[in-house]
């Protein structure tokens, strides 16, 4: 059973747990993870893991939920005081690519996550399902991005994270590549060309680019 989250002795040992995950899961992927090095590397008694979780892979979701609502927050500071909900859109994929950059480990958890958060109702997706409709209601997207515009974005910042992992590009060559699948990514939400290029523009602006 999943303990209640109300003591600061609970709270302790379930943010030792999840900052144990964020360290193991940086180089392994959870099926690799014995419960016992887990509770070994956050200190607290083996009884303790099944008090918070219901087993590894509940463990790992919510780790790498941590790591999302992390993302989502930088999300929310880039994109304050940005009104044009496209470039609000390819401001989630600039930050997107700068934490693969920045925080390499942290961005490995993310992509190890066997519980991807993809649905229209999850409540790290509300930013960007906002964005999206906003997006629709100006005409700016193509219809299809109703029901399948939100899965698409993610899958493209999930996989240009996954390429700024391998390949460790220079902070020039990532701008490069951020503009590329800007372009490119917009154009398939259906964005006209003119509006593509402006909101590539202002996003490498603030990427600082």
């Amino acid at each position: 059973m999943v303990a209640d989250a109300s003591s600061p002795r609970i709270q302790r040992t379930r943010a030792a747990l999840i900052a144990a995950g964020l360290d193991l899961l940086a180089a392994r992927p959870i099926d690799a993870i014995p419960i016992d090095d887990l509770v070994a590397r956050a200190g607290v008694a083996k009884g303790s893991f099944f008090n918070h979780f219901k087993d590894k892979h509940d463990f790992a979701a919510a780790v790498a939920a941590e790591v999302r609502a992390e993302v989502e927050a930088e999300v929310g500071r880039a994109n304050a005081g940005v009104a044009d909900p496209v470039e609000r859109i390819a401001g989630g994929m600039a930050v997107a690519a700068a934490f693969a950059l920045d925080q390499p480990r942290r961005a490995m958890v993310l992509l190890r996550s066997q519980v991807p958060a993809t649905r229209q109702t999850h409540p790290l997706n509300r930013g960007l399902k906002e964005d999206i409709e906003a997006a629709l209601a100006e005409g700016a997207l193509r219809p299809e991005a109703k029901t399948a515009g939100l899965v698409y974005w993610l899958g493209l910042c999930q996989v240009l994270m996954a390429h700024m992992l391998e390949t460790r590009p220079t902070r020039s060559e990532a701008a490069a590549r951020l503009a590329e699948m800007l372009a490119m990514g917009l154009a398939g939400l259906g964005v006209a060309d003119a509006r593509t290029g402006a909101a590539v523009q202002a996003t490498l602006q603030r990427w600082g680019g």
